[in-house]
């Protein structure tokens, strides 16, 4: 079994719990996220590794408009299902968005939207694996589990917008 690091990284959105095995990203807790624990586990380390500081710097430089495209060792935890699906998301650029519906195309399974929608919200990298930029087929915000105003404020980051303070 190997260790678990965590580091809390500040953000526009508040402090991001993030967590790796030492070798890869493997969680990214957002503050807005029910899911994400009030303090790290007690097992976890405060580690500093190398895969925590490189994150650290990608996603300081995301929110400062210096960075459009993480690159970083990422072991999510997921079905392989689940992994095509986060895949697909890597590849929607920066500043745009798609559907639930091209997602399901693009990994082969159009009649899957419904579970491409619960693979979305069961992405464990938030914002490094963009599932902030899947909206709904009339171009609707959909759920997010960050919440729909943490959504709102990555896709306006995105796409130049001014951000809600």
């Amino acid at each position: 079994m190997t260790d678990t690091h965590y580091a809390m990284v500040p953000s526009p959105l508040g402090d991001l719990l993030i967590t790796s095995d030492s070798t890869a990203l493997t969680r990214l807790y957002l503050p807005s996220d029910r899911r994400t624990p009030a303090s790290p586990d007690p097992s976890w380390k405060p580690v500093s590794d190398a895969v925590l500081t490189e994150t650290a710097r990608q996603l300081t430089a995301y929110f400062a408009g210096e960075l459009t495209e993480f690159d970083l060792p990422l072991a999510a935890a997921g079905t392989e299902f689940q992994h095509k699906v986060w895949a697909a998301l890597c590849a929607i650029p920066y500043g745009t968005t798609a559907t639930y519906g091209e997602i399901a195309a693009k990994i082969g399974a159009p009649t899957a939207s419904r579970a491409v929608g619960l693979a979305n919200g069961r992405n464990p990298i938030a914002i490094v694996v963009p599932c902030h930029r899947v909206i709904g087929a009339n171009g609707s915000l959909t759920g997010y589990a960050g919440g729909l105003a943490t959504k709102q404020h990555l896709l306006a980051l995105e796409s130049g917008l001014p951000l809600a303070v």
